[in-house]
């Protein structure tokens, strides 16, 4: 079995919804296709909620009706027959009278905006169901919320998926095509509650590990994952193979495609990712991997670039000597006791730099760093420049080609060696188009 993630730009218009029923029919293997809300549906949900918030019931109620008048001019292009159309306004009504219903709670909380963002995904793949069963395809829906599950550290609970799953699956063998939400989940309250932005993928790795799938495709509308950020670089070309290790880089770095979560559950369970386009089906995309076959194994040395932006970079300095027992251990405390991860780490024989990308808690994070260390005023507005590749040590020359690219860049910090995949250096945004594209015209032009 496969699981297919769609997102929201490929269900975002009706005709896209005929192409994805076109895409997972056109073979008989069974599939579960995981979908994301129609494109924007999500950044309007949420914007209802802080209307909601803001006490502003008359206004968030305007919205409600804006977006309901998007839905029912989608069904109506969606479904060719009456007794379709009547499915699909059937769900918009269900779903649109639960969030005229959101109007009347007071006080608007956090559990009922969960609610409310994960109309989307309910709206979406309710939609797609009914259009499957007009067009007599073999299929059902299967709701993320009677088995998706997170702990109270918000991280999936596997374990448990993979044990839901086994129960619900075996009831629906006749059923070809299984259709789920991508995003959305229950917490240990069991409320409404989500994976995050970007979650689709990672719901879709997660249900793919847990069914021990055979292939995980992440369906987006670009020709999997580029060399380089192509808003940014004219000059990218889409990568064949990469290895799990290499993809969870570039995604937490900054390529786009790619939700940082997705890889874990895969890799964990050995189950290869593929990323597709749905605007060129036939391309071949990108293949993750434990391992890359013979031809990439031998190919490039440099594989691709990413960068991740607004990032702080803190400095900090020792009142003691660097080495004294305990130093590094009482810093990252502070960071994990913040739940604040740290991308970059440089050190000095007193002085540590790190650097983050959530400030949500610096001031508490900097107060208690500063009993015990002197630190610099942070650096705002960093980029991370990611490089990823074949760095092993029978290749050398690998830093001098990196920072001769760079040549004329101010670089504050680099990390190399920590993998034999990935440099990684920090400079101050303004430099971040410059560098991508002086890396790309001198590591791709090289090789």
């Amino acid at each position: 079995m496969h699981v297919w993630k769609f997102g929201g730009t490929s269900v975002g218009r009706p005709e896209r919804m005929h192409s994805i029923r076109n895409l997972i029919t056109a073979d008989a293997s069974r599939k579960v296709v995981v979908l994301s809300a129609l494109s924007g549906t999500t950044n309007a949900l949420l914007s209802i909620g802080e209307s909601l918030k803001g006490n502003a019931d008359d206004e968030a109620f305007e919205k409600i009706e804006h977006l309901k008048a998007h839905y029912d001019s989608f069904v109506r292009e969606l479904f060719k027959t009456s007794d379709g159309l009547a499915a699909g306004q059937r769900v918009i009504g269900n779903e649109f009278s639960f969030l005229r219903s959101l109007t009347r709670i007071k006080p608007f909380t956090l559990k009922q905006e969960k609610e409310l963002v994960a109309e989307g995904e309910l709206l979406s793949t309710q939609l797609f169901a009914a259009y499957l069963t007009e067009e007599g395809v073999s299929s059902v829906l299967l709701p993320a919320l009677e088995f998706m599950r997170i702990d109270a550290d918000n991280e999936p609970e596997l374990a448990v998926i993979e044990q839901n799953l086994r129960e619900m699956l075996p009831a629906h063998t006749d059923k070809q095509i299984i259709v789920t939400q991508g995003f959305i989940c229950r917490n240990p309250r069991g409320e409404v509650d989500n994976l995050k932005r970007g979650g689709s993928d990672y719901t879709a790795s997660l249900i793919g590990g847990a069914i021990r799938a055979d292939e995980i495709q992440i369906w987006t509308d670009i020709d999997g994952m580029h060399n380089n950020d192509p808003r940014i670089v004219k000059k990218t070309f889409p990568i064949r193979e990469l290895t799990f290790d290499e993809a969870a880089e570039l995604a937490y770095f900054g390529a786009k495609i790619l939700h940082p979560s997705t890889i874990t559950p895969a890799k964990m369970k050995g189950v290869p990712v593929r990323l597709k386009n749905t605007m060129a089906p036939d391309a071949p995309g990108t293949l993750i991997t434990d391992k890359l076959s013979e031809g990439a194994q031998n190919g490039q040395v440099f594989k691709a670039i990413a960068a991740k932006d607004n990032i702080t970079a803190l400095y900090i300095h020792s009142t003691r000597m660097l080495n004294a027992y305990g130093f590094l251990r009482r810093i990252f405390e502070i960071f994990e006791r913040f739940k604040t991860p740290i991308d970059l780490i440089a050190t000095s024989e007193v002085s540590v730099s790190v650097t983050i990308d959530n400030t949500e808690n610096l001031a508490a994070i900097q107060a208690e760093l500063g009993q015990f260390c002197e630190l610099e005023e942070p650096d705002y507005d960093q980029t991370i420049i990611c490089i990823v590749g074949n760095f092993s040590s029978d290749h050398p020359g690998i830093a001098l080609q990196v920072l001769k690219a760079l040549e004329g860049i101010p670089i504050r910090m680099i990390s190399y060696g920590g993998t034999e995949h990935n440099i990684s250096l920090l400079m101050h945004g303004q430099y971040k188009t410059q560098a991508l594209n002086a890396l790309n015209d001198s590591l791709f032009t090289a090789n």
